[in-house]
């Protein structure tokens, strides 16, 4: 007998009346109108049905702080640095294991089910890495969470960051971070990208590096030699759209810069670009609801990228490509691939960007672990009554 049974679901390709089959958390089949018993049964309805949302840079210790100590009156990267260095002292173990956890029951909501998190190293109690190491042990029944060492204060302007990197990595922390543009200068940046990278060298690790301050400046002719040797050493790419264009370009006259990297130009040169969600409700944004299409939207504007090519594009980067980066195993919705799915309200996945859709159904393992109710409006117009479902409005196939 199945595990559970899901039918009449259309998938980001476009196939339709897809029946999808799970048993011991794995995915069985998929094909229309499977046959067999089921321990538990939905009905898609013929809405989108996807690969969970994945978000491959946030800050997770710094989560739903906004206001404490107090509010960044600026907006700039800068102060939210600053003023993250003032809550810091002040965090309790249990504070940050509280935040963390608000922040993953609304991520399950949102069919956000993978989650790359940096952790700030540069305390030398590690408060926030041993909080967030019982954070991951407590949702990894729902949520894949990895864990970025991540030298907050500069791996070399903090005078203990290397010391407690390494020990973040001795406690089974999962990825090497640094953040090189926040160094004294711009030698001691790439000294410290070099012997980072040695480090996650020598033990096997993977690298995430904060490096995304200045690409949107840069003259053409530059960045026409940066970007091919970016695509040669096959690195990848995270812009976080939502955080990007209100900290950056503060200080700026008008034209004021959008704060954005090259998304169309790194992915024309072949490079795995992902969209990035970064904060929520803390010193850098006062904003977010851990909505991964809300992203998406907001990467589209700012590219801006409004093709339906580039449009259906920017699903990816927030569902296949930053599982890629993130090098998460079984994921998609193809047969042995983890049963890890989440209905959408939604036709097609432009529509899932245009409307946020809904999500009617969030699964792991085989299991319904949230639901939402449809949403449906009711209209009381004289001579008019009628119900308005945002996705009956796409437009059709092929381009408008």
């Amino acid at each position: 007998m199945l595990d559970l049974l899901l039918r009449n679901a259309t998938l980001p390709d476009g196939r339709s009346g897809q029946d999808i089959a799970c048993k011991d958390g794995r995915i069985v089949d998929v094909k229309p109108k499977i046959d067999g018993a089921a321990r538990a049964t939905v009905d898609a309805k013929g809405y989108l049905v996807s690969p969970p949302f994945i978000d491959s840079h946030f800050h997770m210790d710094a989560t739903l702080s906004l206001g404490l100590p107090r509010l960044n009156m600026s907006g700039t990267l800068l102060e939210g640095i600053s003023l993250w260095g003032e809550l810091k002292p002040i965090l309790t173990h249990e504070a940050v294991i509280e935040r963390a956890l608000r922040y993953c029951d609304l991520a399950v909501t949102q069919g956000l089910l993978a989650i790359r998190t940096h952790v700030d190293v540069c305390d030398d109690r590690l408060l926030c890495v041993e909080a967030l190491l019982e954070v991951r042990r407590k949702i990894a029944p729902y949520i894949d969470l990895q864990l970025v060492a991540f030298p907050q204060d500069g791996f070399y302007r903090d005078p203990h960051a290397r010391r407690n990197l390494i020990r973040a990595l001795d406690m089974g922390v999962d990825v090497v971070g640094g953040i090189p543009h926040f160094e004294r200068t711009m030698a001691d940046g790439a000294a410290s990208l070099k012997e980072l990278c040695e480090i996650a060298a020598n033990r096997g690790l993977l690298v995430d590096i904060h490096c995304d301050t200045s690409m949107h400046s840069m003259d053409n002719y530059y960045v026409s030699k940066l970007i091919p040797l970016m695509a040669e050493a096959e690195l990848h790419a995270t812009p976080n759209p939502l955080i990007n264009i209100t900290l950056q370009g503060r200080h700026d006259t008008y034209p004021k810069r959008r704060g954005m990297t090259r998304v169309p130009e790194l992915r024309a040169a072949g490079i795995n670009v992902s969209f990035g969600h970064d904060c929520v409700m803390d010193p850098w944004y006062p904003l977010g609801q851990g909505d991964m299409l809300e992203a998406a939207y907001m990467g589209i504007h700012a590219a801006p990228m409004t093709s339906r090519e580039a449009m259906r594009w920017a699903f990816d980067a927030v569902t296949v490509n930053p599982a890629k980066a993130m090098h998460l195993q079984g994921y998609g919705l193809e047969k042995g691939c983890n049963a890890d799915f989440v209905v959408l309200q939604a036709k097609d996945p432009i529509d899932a960007i245009r409307l946020k859709a809904n999500r009617l159904a969030v699964v792991r393992r085989g299991k319904v672990i949230a639901e939402t109710p449809e949403r449906v409006s009711a209209l009381h117009l004289a001579g008019r009554p009628a119900t308005i479902n945002g996705a009956d409005f796409a437009p059709p196939a092929g381009g408008r």
